[in-house]
């Protein structure tokens, strides 16, 4: 059990997390037609936008109310209205997602109420979902905005089903966590038709920032879950949560609508893969594919050749928790060591990692760390580190911007475990890092000093 420690430093340096309000602000992007709002000053949606737009590489729907400091002291009421109206007349999007920032917090404004005065005033607005959600950046991080933004929009969207209405067996809610990318619920999806399964993903950027190019042009958000979509989850029959972030929205759907949840604190790896399969075949009564057992297969024969190169290693690792937890996990069973994890906000999963001392600190506290470290994984901003260390740094988290790909890099699922795999195992192999004389004679492989049966 890891002892988990709060960073004692007077400042941040290097910052590893990022804030609420984009968290919160990507979850909404994730719908259909969305168009995220961030109540606070411009700085504030600049910094989430330039951010989305490096690791997407995407254009990204983001508006601002544009607190300046007299509104800031007097009140946002008439940005909230303004920023509404005018988004509404220009975009015409199916739901507005308003996030709010440190700024406003500490003012105090009462948006839940200004919505109200809003509805009133506006009845052109009655199409248009609002959605607010609580999201200072003085506290927690990217995660726990993602996490209450989806609590948010079950307990404001889904609809509770007639009394009496029976449960579509074949229909399931899928609520994954801010770690998991377009790539990674694209394979989920796969895998959940597979058994025959219509999954509906809240939120959904498989469909609006998986980097597909539409016919038209649209301001708003341009796929993932529709609003309606959203108002009819409370019919599907399970609700399965990725992540320990997204218990709340599991918890909150199974208390408003009665679906029943199971949560896959991870799925990368071999256990949680059976799991899943065991489970998807128990809920569709239908046997599990074939191809799945071959993928199966894939994965093991890769951890084999995989923890040859895995297996040893001293592994520094920066994350929010979910990936952290996720990939820690999935090194461990490949025989690698966590022997430094940083990560940036509170969570239950800490406690479990198979590390002496989780840090909730930054990136010199990871590069601190990860001194005698031979891999470092962490977002493209370890880059520096990496360097200085001359530690190979593997990409993973947000924000990903000096390589290709980023949201189409994928863990889950047999396939994404297999090829996570490979990827790391590369990497070891490219700066150096191959099993000493003893482990490949282990393996049974000639050394090339050795002849073999080709030589003769």
């Amino acid at each position: 059990m890891a002892k988990v420690t709060k960073s004692k430093k007077s400042c941040t340096v290097n910052p590893l997390k990022m804030s609420q309000p984009i968290g919160a602000a990507l979850a909404f992007m994730g719908l259909r037609g969305a168009m995220p709002l961030l109540h606070g000053s411009q700085g504030c949606t600049s910094f989430g936008l330039v951010l989305f737009v490096r690791h997407f590489r995407e254009a990204i729907p983001m508006q601002t109310t544009a607190m300046s400091e007299v509104a800031t002291v007097l009140g946002g009421y008439e940005n909230v209205e303004q920023a509404i109206v005018n988004i509404a007349k220009r975009t015409k999007p199916e739901i507005i997602g308003i996030c709010s920032t440190g700024v406003t917090e500490t003012k105090g404004d009462d948006v839940d109420g200004y919505l109200k005065l809003i509805r009133e005033q506006h009845p052109e607005l009655d199409n248009i979902a609002l959605v607010y959600v609580s999201t200072p950046d003085f506290k927690d991080a990217f995660q726990d905005g993602w996490s209450k933004a989806v609590a948010k929009m079950v307990q404001e969207l889904v609809e509770v089903p007639p009394e009496g209405t029976a449960k579509e067996k074949d229909r399931i809610n899928v609520l994954p966590g801010c770690h998991l990318s377009p790539g990674d619920l694209d394979e989920l999806r796969d895998v959940f038709q597979s058994f025959g399964l219509e999954p509906f993903f809240l939120p959904d950027l498989s469909g609006s920032l998986d980097g597909h190019i539409p016919e038209d042009f649209t301001p708003t958000t341009i796929g993932g879950i529709s609003v309606n979509e959203v108002v009819a989850m409370g019919s599907a029959s399970w609700t399965i949560a990725i992540g320990e972030q997204m218990r709340p929205a599991a918890e909150a759907m199974q208390s408003k609508t009665g679906v029943p949840f199971v949560l896959f604190e991870r799925l990368a790896g071999l256990g949680p893969n059976d799991d899943l399969m065991t489970f998807l075949s128990n809920i569709s009564g239908r046997p599990v594919p074939q191809k799945f057992r071959r993928q199966r297969g894939q994965l093991v024969d890769a951890m084999l050749d995989g923890h040859f190169h895995i297996g040893g290693r001293k592994v520094a690792i920066g994350a929010e928790p979910d990936l952290l937890f996720e990939i820690s996990s999935l090194l461990t069973e490949m025989g690698a060591e966590t022997a430094a994890a940083v990560t940036t906000t509170h969570s239950p999963l800490l406690e479990r990692i198979t590390a002496d001392e989780v840090l909730i600190g930054d990136l010199e506290d990871l590069e601190r760390l990860a001194a005698r470290c031979d891999l470092l994984i962490t977002h493209a901003h370890g880059r520096q580190a990496s360097e200085r260390l001359h530690v190979p740094l593997y990409r993973m988290g947000m924000p990903v911007f000096d390589r290709l790909g980023a949201a189409h890099q994928t863990m889950v699922g047999y396939r994404g475990t297999r090829d996570l795999i490979f990827a790391i195992g590369n990497l070891m192999i490219a700066n150096g890092h191959e099993p000493d004389t003893e482990t490949w004679r282990e393996m049974g492989q000639p050394l090339a000093s050795e002849p073999t049966a080709l030589a003769h």
